[in-house]
């Protein structure tokens, strides 16, 4: 499974037994008592947390930038960790330009890349000294399996990070190990899919005067699609948008027949989580939609049906 990950993104590959174990060994791994850090202040949130709770209470200085910017000098940075496109505001960052400012400050640069996954973008390719992401996402799609990888050009650090994942016992099983590189076969298959339903779904949400803050880097009015469109090879399933409220969004749910409720994303199947429930810094009907597999027509009237009961039209 490390060499098909590695493959596909382009560096030697070393999997954790979740996300946050990846990125959290990445982290313990590279950070010492004095060195700076600078996140996401809208990426994944547990990150955040994990940030503030853990390496700030060992001398880590934190700083937090937007991820569509402005980014400052990194004079003083040991690691910049990007997330493009960002969970869940789906904003991008330009990863070559930021990855040459920091290189030229002597800085490291990791992107996050569980929501395009290595078919959508190779930030290794790009410029970035590291590629780290969740696997039990859109990776391997099939909701049954939770996993995390790091992926380096360098020995050194790959060298490590497989001793701090063997050191800690972040080791996935090999159950999860053999489910993992069976769902890489239909990656392909999956993203085409998830990236048509996307690209339909946020058209339908453009034009609807109950919808707000449609984002999909993908829709050539979204901000993000300039840069998107440059350095990503294929857009992601994943649509955020904003209705009226809380129990709008609760509404919405209940209504569909397609949709399930769930807080992870990338599956087979159309999930949609309201982010703010969890402490994500979003308005209250803010939801972040995983398109699955379904057929695109039955996915549009299903939720062109579930919104207008939850609108009020039924």
């Amino acid at each position: 499974m490390e060499s098909a990950i590695g493959e596909l993104e382009g560096g030697e590959c070393v999997v954790f037994s979740s996300g946050m174990a990846a990125i959290s060994a990445l982290l313990l791994t590279l950070l010492r008592p004095g060195d700076t850090v600078v996140l996401p202040s809208d990426g994944y949130y547990k990150t955040r947390a994990f940030a503030a709770q853990t390496l700030a209470g060992l001398g880590v200085t934190i700083r937090e930038v937007p991820t569509a910017g402005p980014y400052p000098a990194f004079d003083g940075v040991r690691l910049v960790l990007l997330e493009t496109p960002a969970n869940p505001g789906l904003d991008v960052c330009d990863i070559a330009a930021v990855a040459a400012s920091a290189h030229a400050a002597g800085a490291l640069v990791a992107v996050d890349n569980t929501t395009a996954t290595p078919l959508g973008q190779r930030p290794l390719d790009l410029g970035a000294d590291v590629s780290v992401g969740s696997g039990t996402k859109a990776l391997t799609g099939h909701s049954d399996l939770v996993l995390g990888y790091v992926c380096t050009r360098s020995g050194d650090l790959a060298g490590r990070l497989r001793a701090w994942r063997d050191a800690t016992g972040a080791v996935p099983g090999p159950f999860e190990a053999w489910l993992a590189h069976r769902s890489l076969g239909t990656l392909d298959l999956r993203l085409a899919r998830q990236s048509a339903n996307a690209a339909a779904v946020a058209d339908l949400l453009a034009d609807r005067p109950d919808v707000t803050g449609v984002r999909w880097p993908g829709l050539p009015r979204d901000p993000a699609y300039p840069v998107a469109v440059r350095q990503m090879r294929r857009f992601p399933g994943v649509v955020t948008f904003t209705l009226a409220s809380a129990s709008t969004v609760d509404g919405f749910l209940a209504a569909s027949r397609l949709v399930a409720r769930a807080t992870s994303f990338g599956g087979l199947h159309t999930t949609a989580d309201r982010r703010a429930q969890w402490g994500d810094d979003t308005p209250a009907g803010l939801v972040r939609l995983s398109c699955g597999v379904e057929d695109t027509a039955d996915l549009v009237a299903d939720i062109t049906a579930a919104l207008d009961v939850a609108g009020g039209r039924r």
